[in-house]
């Protein structure tokens, strides 16, 4: 009927419109005033400077947390997606590869670090980008490719050489009658690393080929050019003799930060990991989130310390200073002392950020203070007027040592160069201390220095951190703690992780697939 034949045209029609309407197309222009779709029920507008650099293949990515729009060069989104995909490629090969050969791999590039000649052209790309990172104000604290580094690098890189690999490995058998169950380790898959200027996680975070991975770096402008070298000059000859594919080990030739934020968008990632601190991480933690990637993530850094009224001076002065020898995640950031003996605990504070800035010499042991508010009263009248020269990133400043800082600013991170640089605050007690750790700090390193074993349980208890201690700081280090290098550190500033500690080593880079053996041929449910 005629009635029919137009029900049946509506239906045609309706779902060719939504069939169009359902079409994804390609983002070719932008234009001054766009809006951009947030979280379903919000947008952001397109700003006229966005719109005039946009061009035709790039693409525009919004953190949905805040609302930043980022823009994505088509370069360097091809720079990552070329990078990514060699190691998607190798990924599918690593199955062929032994673990023997994987372990030649790492005493090959171990020997290439070794190598005099070798190590000399990395010293001076190095020092190159040390002149440039300067020139700039940059932090240089952990760029410089100094024999310490070289010696860390040579001693990670052969722990790997003999450790046993998850991969095939069975972790757990269940017997059942007529059949068992195996759990197996396998390789994850391909694993993101994004960091700035530290030149040691290229080698680092080889570990994860230990297990059948592979793995794609971002580095940033401060050391690309160490990294350029100690890829062309040690990594990758020590792939080809060892008979690893090439894409095993992927450098993203871009220092652009777009393609940071491409490498933890692309969903071919088994896994990202951001190393680092600060407003930039946490925008790559949110873009992994969004992709669907599983990301670890270090975030702010800067450990805490509290001297209790049971505390041994000595200890406590010992613990300041060895957690003060140079500036890194664990470094000591913020000390709490107890206001019942502060007359005693304050000066054997003083005394070892004192020590610890004379570095074994008889310099004048400067170091740089910031009292909370209200607490000013507990510090010497003449350190608080006193002025000193403070070393920063872009050179020496005259300041004042003793500065005040309000309360709810204790989580703030000191990052220093030359000059040591904490935090004090005077508490009522080990609950005190805990309750402004858990409020203001990054939630990552924990130290009690008492002679009070009940004292040292109550703030175990009470503090929200992965790694506690009961002396100095800088034993959160995956290579000191656990003899063997680490990828990256997590705090619990965005809460507790899901089934392992504050330290990402390659061998805990796995998954567990399910393979059943049946004996009994009737088996059935």
């Amino acid at each position: 009927s005629r009635s029919c034949a137009q029900d049946q045209w509506r239906s045609v029609l309706s779902a060719f419109l939504r069939a169009v309407m359902a079409q994804i197309l390609q983002l070719e222009t932008l234009s001054a005033g766009d809006k951009i779709l947030v979280g379903g029920d919000r947008f952001v507008q397109i700003s006229s400077d966005l719109a005039s650099r946009f061009q035709k293949g790039d693409a525009v990515q919004v953190v949905e947390s805040t609302g930043e729009l980022l823009h994505l060069p088509a370069k360097d989104r091809k720079a990552t997606a070329d990078a990514v995909g060699r190691a998607h490629a190798a990924f599918a090969q690593m199955n062929s590869v032994s673990d023997e050969q994987i372990g030649s791999f790492f005493e090959k590039f171990s020997a290439k670090l070794e190598d005099d000649a070798v190590w000399a052209e990395v010293v001076k790309t190095n020092e190159d980008d040390v002149k440039a990172a300067k020139a700039k104000g940059r932090s240089t604290t952990r760029l410089v490719a100094n024999e310490k580094m070289r010696r860390d690098m040579i001693d990670g890189l052969r722990v790997w050489i003999g450790a046993k690999s998850k991969r095939g490995s069975i972790i757990e058998t269940v017997e059942h009658t007529g059949w068992k169950v195996d759990l197996v380790g396998a390789a994850l898959g391909i694993v993101g690393f994004v960091f700035e200027g530290r030149p040691n996680v290229l080698a680092d975070a080889t570990g994860v080929l230990r297990g059948g991975n592979t793995v794609v770096f971002r580095i940033g402008s401060d050391a690309l050019g160490t990294a350029r070298t100690i890829m062309a000059k040690a990594l990758e000859p020590s792939l080809v003799a060892a008979g690893l594919p090439s894409g095993a080990v992927s450098l993203i030739d871009s220092a652009a930060h777009a393609s940071g934020w491409a490498l933890v968008s692309d969903r071919r990632l088994a896994l990202a990991v951001a190393r680092g601190s600060g407003p930039a991480v946490a925008t790559l933690g949110a873009l992994a989130k969004q992709a669907g990637v599983p990301a670890s993530l270090h975030g702010t850094g800067g450990a805490w310390l509290y001297g209790s009224s049971k505390a041994n001076v000595e200890n406590l002065a010992a613990a300041v200073e060895c957690s003060l020898d140079r500036k890194v995640c664990n470094t000591l950031n913020v000390v709490c002392v107890s206001r019942q003996r502060a007359a005693e605990l304050i000066p054997a504070v003083l005394a070892g950020a004192e020590k610890a800035a004379r570095q074994g010499g008889d310099g004048p042991g400067v170091f740089k203070l910031h009292v909370a508010s209200g607490d000013e009263g507990y510090l010497p009248e003449e350190l608080q007027q006193r002025k000193v020269m403070v070393t920063r990133a872009d050179g020496d400043h005259e300041e004042q040592q003793v500065e005040t800082l309000p309360e709810d600013k204790l989580g703030r991170e000191w990052e220093w160069e030359g000059t040591p640089e904490l935090s004090l605050k005077v508490v009522d007690d080990e609950d005190h201390a805990a309750d402004l750790f858990n409020k203001y700090s990054p939630q990552f390193v924990a130290c009690c220095v008492s002679e009070d074993s009940a004292e040292h349980e109550r703030f175990y208890s009470r503090v929200n951190a992965p790694f506690v201690g009961n002396g100095f700081t800088r034993f959160a280090d995956g290579q000191y703690l656990l003899d063997r290098p680490e990828l990256g550190l997590s705090n619990w500033e965005s809460g507790r992780l899901f089934g392992r500690g504050g330290v990402l080593s390659g061998d805990s880079v796995f998954t567990i697939r399910t393979r059943v053996w049946q004996t009994d041929p009737m088996l059935k449910r």
